[in-house]
């Protein structure tokens, strides 16, 4: 099995306590053609051979696709996981000059645009100052449930959306990818002028690496999750400076990067005094 365990904290509506989580395993593996960089994609360790077998079969490479290229191992990070093959073939085997043709990282669903290799992303960190409320996202997500109308009718759908540190719905898109439906809303936020006032995104289903970059790069802190993250996708956003917070369904929620940007127990008591005061 290609999980690990991180620590965590898991809020119930009421308190904070420190938990061992199990994480899906998420590592970037970059694929070379004689040498020649072709992608970066995300991946879940394993099964390298089949994977590149079939992206080069489904990407149209080969004039053969059934020929078996050797595939050579040219490094692995400092956990054991390879991350790095090239695979030899014969030039007049290969269909057309693919430098450049794929010039992206792809991940289990979709990808990012320009990336060859993670060494193109930036470490830049998001600044922020402000304490989110947690009960907070139980109210993004009843607003989100209420507000997805094409999942409503389809159920095929998935929702990103943004909302302010408040709370208060900024905008909400459903697509049928969650790559998709967040660059909507980041769209919409750029165009109406309200990017500024992004401090929460949420998404429907889980989170990779690359929803991590999209946040990060809007400059969101805070990225909430129906379903469970990978491993990149915390390790990213811990050094991105985000919160990111997952599962977050039935009233809990877990966090699993940056806990100090959410108030805990005796600042929530504060915030909700000052509220009432109000």
């Amino acid at each position: 099995m290609k999980i690990e365990t991180y620590k965590a904290l898991t809020y119930n509506g009421k308190e904070f306590s420190l938990v061992d989580d199990y994480v899906s395993i998420e590592v970037a593996l970059s694929i070379s053609i004689n040498e020649v960089p072709f992608t970066l994609t995300m991946q879940t360790p394993g099964k390298e051979a089949e994977l590149v077998r079939g992206l080069l079969f489904t990407e149209n490479i080969l004039i053969d696709k059934f020929y078996a290229p050797t595939l050579e191992i040219k490094s692995k990070n400092e956990k054991g996981f390879i991350n790095s093959i090239n695979v030899q073939v014969e030039d007049e085997i290969i269909l057309r000059d693919f430098e450049g043709t794929r010039n992206l990282m792809s991940s289990a669903s979709c990808g990012i645009c320009g990336k060859t290799s993670l060494d193109n992303l930036d470490c830049n960190t998001v600044i922020n100052s402000e304490l989110l409320n947690p009960d907070l996202i139980f109210k993004m997500f009843n607003t989100v449930n209420t507000e997805q109308k094409d999942f409503q009718k389809s159920g095929g759908t998935h929702a990103a959306a943004a909302f302010d540190i408040n709370g208060d719905l900024l905008c909400l898109y459903e697509d049928i990818g969650r790559h998709n439906a967040v660059d909507k809303v980041i769209g919409h936020l750029l165009n109406a002028n309200l990017l500024a006032k992004a401090k929460c995104l949420t998404v429907s289903g889980r989170i990779s690496y690359e929803i991590v970059s999209k946040t990060k790069v809007a400059g969101i802190p805070f990225l909430a999750a129906v379903s469970a993250p990978s491993s990149l996708a915390i390790e990213y956003a811990q050094q991105a400076g985000i919160t990111l917070m997952a599962f977050c369904r039935n009233k809990k929620f877990t966090i699993y990067s940056n806990p100090q940007q959410v108030a805990m127990n005796d600042e929530i008591l504060a915030i909700k005094k000052i509220k009432d005061e109000k």
